[in-house]
Parts: C-alpha cells; structure tokens; sequence
C-alpha cells in the first residue's frame, strides 16, 4: 500500500493521484484517525512501561489500576488500526509524474507506431475464417462443452502455440529470465494484497464456490506473492521470472464485444514477465520490459503501435503502463496484444517483499509484462500472414520451432 509517512508528508500529491485514477479518497480522515492512533499508542506504551515496574515493585494495586485503563484503551487502539488498514487498503498506486493524467482509455497517447499496414489485393478473411478452414479453431465445439467464449486449438494451430512458447523462452532465459509454471488458483487474500481486487477488479475474477480461492488472471498473479514476507539479499536482484499459464477472467462488461472468435475468451494461455529490482530501479526495468515486447513483435513483422496509458487507464496496483496493440486487418485497427507496467513499491508493501542492501532493508520495486497472450498472437499472426489460396505463412523466426513454414486449408 501507499507508504503513510508518505501519506503524512504529500496529502495533497495523494488526493490528486487517486483521484486522477478515478477513486476518491479521504485522506483528511486517514490522517486524524493516524493522530489518533499517535496519540492513544503513547498513553497505552507508557501504561505498559509502568505495569513493567509496579510488578516489579509488587504493587498489586497500581497493577490493578493500570490493567484497567488499558482494557479501556487497547479495544480503542485495535478499533481504529483496523480502520486504518481498511482505509490504507483503498489507496491506489500513485501514478508516477510523467504519466498524463486522464479519465479513460479515449486519452492515452499513441507513442509510435511500427511496420506498415497489412495491405491486400484480395479480401482477407478473418482469423476465425481462417482458423476454421485451416483446422486449427473449433469454437463450435467448445461451445459444446465449456459454453461461449471457450475455443480449442488443434494440428498446427496447437504446434504454433508450442512454437511462441519456445521462442518467448529461448529469448528470455538469455535476457535472464528464470522459466517457471505457476499455479493458476490462489487464495482471495493473496490477490486482494497485490490490488487487484479494488475497485471492480473482483467482479472479473472467477471466484471457486466454496473455497476462498480465485483463478488467475494472469501468471503474474501467482508469480509475485512467491515471495510474500521474504528478505531478498541485494546480489540476487535484479530477479526475472518467465511464466506461463492458462489465464481466466469473466470478462465483465464486455457482454456483446468482440464475441467473435478467440479474441476475448474466458481462458486462454500467457506468457507474463515479472522482475524484481532494487528501490529506484524500475523505470530502466520498465523499459528494458517495454524493449523485450517490441522486440517479439518487429521479429514477428506484425505491425503495432505504442500506447502510453493516462491516469485514469492505469489499474489499481499501477504507476505506470504501456500497451502494444497489434494491427488486426479485418478490423482495419489495432488491438491490444501486450502490456507491461510497474507498480514501483507498492505490491512489495502490501506483500512485505524487501531486500538487505548492507545493514538497511528496503521494499524492492515490482514489474510486470507480457511477453505474448497466446491467442491474441494467433489473431494476429492469422490475419497478417494470410495469402490469397487461403493458407497462412508461418513468421520466419517461429519456423525453427514448428518445423514448418505455412499452415494450408484441410480438404
């Protein structure tokens, strides 16, 4: 959470950040009941040092006497520290200073865009057009068994998949990247620590009946609290982990959007970078997260723009995010593929993740990004690599993998 001497130092830096994100907090409240807590923890410390020495005086008066003021105090003392905690709890991660501040995602910045436009001289089809012509979607199936929004991914469209797999690890383990398979259930407390159970961010959750257990979202979810109440020693940071795991999310809201296909599905597969890095270190680390996405995406060819998230765009835990959205043809526009975001120190609070730099400990400074959302990739993979007989050239850096160069329609 937000640190409160922080809190105490820049009120007014704190009302503006989370209202900046859309969440109106009452840090004037905050405040009085921290003076509060101040001021009733010294008549409680000073009670407690007493009762330390008429018990060694044996004043079993007095004794009796202290005992009871503090039954009078301590209730009042937990009372308002639980309050504290609630109201901490709902503070967003201020965003940092160079992030525009804005309502929605309609105010992000476009930072660049990269390769040109897909272009054509024949009608393309869509990436579930070609999917099912190609055997490699089946969605009606999957509707079949799981409902809407489910898809199974077969013959070369599954080999594909292992191929993004193996080249996303074969990339990051010489970047530094420890591969690691997390769990995809965790414990509600777990993920309400990391922030992303705030403000809506439940309502996309699946939550298990009967268990205080909700499926991931995304691999980082299980990834971070790895290393809940750890004290990390300095030489081990920075520390990078590539994940992968199927990802689940109700996709809330979205009822009626993009119900076509594979693009906002209820589980589909990620492969998420996390770094841990010392205080201050996070802006170079969010870059080099931000480089390592660009770089997938120029090797693959697929044309993409960078998108500087506003305040208002940022999500709870975070201070600042980049999305890269790849051009999907048919939709004449470009869609999110990836995101990556820092949430400097703040999930390393509420998780009480801290490193030993000589005799000080300090909160390391947590990152997240994605490296490829398996489905999106095919998406765009799909619809930019189609040729006109029908059949999809592989991208020439994922043909090592799959062993071979195109997928061509089933007869």
């Amino acid at each position: 959470m937000v640190d409160l001497k922080f809190i105490r130092e820049y009120p007014e830096k704190v009302k503006r950040g989370s209202a900046s994100k859309n969440v109106e907090i009452d840090v004037d409240k905050i405040l009085q009941i921290d003076d509060k807590i101040k001021n009733l923890n010294v008549e409680v410390q000073t009670l407690r040092a007493e009762r330390n020495v008429v018990s060694k005086e044996r004043n079993i008066e007095r004794g009796r006497e202290i005992k009871q003021q503090l039954d009078g105090l301590e209730p009042g003392l937990t009372k308002l520290q639980e309050e504290l905690a609630g109201l901490l709890s709902q503070i967003p991660a201020i965003p940092k200073d160079d992030v525009k501040v804005g309502k929605n995602d309609t105010e992000n910045d476009v930072v660049r865009q990269v390769g040109e436009i897909t272009k054509f001289n024949f009608k393309p089809l869509d990436h579930l057009e070609l999917g099912e012509k190609l055997g490699i979607i089946d969605v009606e199936r999957a509707a079949k068994v799981s409902g809407a929004r489910f898809y199974y991914l077969k013959n070369e469209g599954a080999l594909l998949e292992m191929a993004i797999l193996q080249y996303a690890m074969d990339k990051l383990r010489v970047k530094g990247f420890t591969p690691i398979i997390p769990p995809t259930m965790i414990s509600k407390q777990t993920m309400k620590a990391m922030g992303y159970m705030e403000n809506g961010g439940s309502e996309d959750m699946f939550h298990i009946e009967g268990e205080d257990k909700v499926l991931v979202g995304t691999a980082e979810q299980s990834i971070v609290p790895m290393h809940k109440d750890e004290l990390m020693d300095v030489k081990s940071l920075p520390l990078r982990y590539i994940g992968y795991s199927s990802s689940f999310r109700r996709e809330a809201g979205s009822y009626g959007k993009d119900t076509r296909g594979i693009l906002r599905v209820h589980e589909f597969h990620k492969i998420e970078m996390v770094s841990f890095v010392m205080e201050g270190q996070d802006d170079q680390e969010h870059e080099f997260l931000r480089e390592t996405e660009e770089e997938f995406f120029q090797e693959l060819k697929i044309p993409y723009q960078l998108i500087k998230m506003c305040t208002g765009d940022l999500g709870f835990p975070a201070i600042r995010k980049y999305d890269l959205e790849a051009w999907i043809p048919t939709q004449e526009k470009y869609r999110e593929v990836t995101s990556t975001s820092t949430t400097g120190d703040f999930q390393a609070r509420r998780l009480n993740i801290k490193y030993k730099d000589g005799e000080e400990k300090k909160y390391v400074n947590i990152l997240n990004g994605t490296a490829f959302a398996i489905g999106r990739t095919l998406i765009a993979i799909l619809e930019n690599y189609q040729q006109e007989d029908g059949s999809v050239i592989i991208p020439e850096v994922l043909q090592k993998y799959t062993g071979f160069d195109r997928i061509s329609p089933k007869q």
